[in-house]
């Protein structure tokens, strides 16, 4: 049932008093214990990076992106200094902590200061960062910045229905699905359904703290194995559907 109306008995969405646009995203560095995102810079990042991800010639990882692979050298590193230009997508290199090396990229996109709602996506991880407790920081390093940060309401994830790697991330991560955009996009001359997910603000802080229980050093044993898994964490409230 609504709970408010306007001065017509029309239901109309809750007031939010006092609501200012949020600001965009800085370009700055997110430190963790496992890694550190750094604004993507092609100059200092881009060997890295095209040594993890795109030596490799045409391997899965790069199906459900709408770019990639990439037939050169060249071509990757024009396609780096492409996006490290742009704002929207504001793309993020994860450095490992231990090595310092880049391993992967990630961004915010879909940035709505006035709304107070953002994504996070082109999430592209290296053979050596997938599985890693690394990978999972760099996502909490981004929500940290989005909700506790900058004072975001929603975080989006959307991806491919077909990907169901992404797709597990997402419901692992704890964002909860909200349903499906069908033929949504077309890209690399198919089309593309899209699975859409979000965190609102009032779920952050129990995610939050699931987050920080993963990450804590008792969670892990002196081999590096976890002990509790995040989706145990995060799905034990039951937000998802069958």
């Amino acid at each position: 049932m609504a709970e408010y109306f306007n001065d017509r008995g029309q239901p109309i969405g809750p007031p939010l008093g006092g609501w200012l646009s949020r600001p965009r995203p800085a370009r700055s560095p997110l430190e963790g214990r496992f890694c550190r995102l750094e604004p993507l810079d092609p100059e200092c990042h881009g060997e890295a990076l095209y040594e993890a991800l795109a030596e490799e010639g045409d391997p899965p990882t790069w199906t459900y992106l709408f770019y990639g692979p990439f037939a050169s050298r060249e071509a990757f590193m024009l396609w780096l200094r492409e996006r490290a230009a742009g704002a929207d997508p504001l793309f993020h290199t994860i450095l490992d902590r231990g090595s310092g090396k880049a391993l992967g990229l990630v961004s915010f996109l879909r940035i709505e200061e006035g709304s107070g709602a953002i994504a996070i996506g082109h999430v592209i991880y290296s053979p050596a960062l997938r599985r890693a407790a690394a990978a999972t920081e760099a996502i909490y390093l981004l929500l940290c910045r989005a909700f506790d940060e900058l004072g975001y309401r929603r975080c989006e994830w959307r991806c491919d229905t077909l990907n169901a790697a992404s797709r597990a991330a997402a419901q692992r991560y704890g964002f909860r699905f909200e349903g499906i955009m069908r033929q949504s996009a077309v890209y690399k001359g198919r089309s593309r359904d899209t699975a859409c997910y979000a965190i609102i603000d009032p779920e952050w802080p129990d995610l939050r703290a699931s987050f920080e229980r993963w990450l804590s050093p008792a969670n892990f044993d002196e081999n590096g194995i976890q002990r509790e898994h995040l989706s145990q964490l995060t799905q034990a409230r039951e937000w998802f559907p069958a």
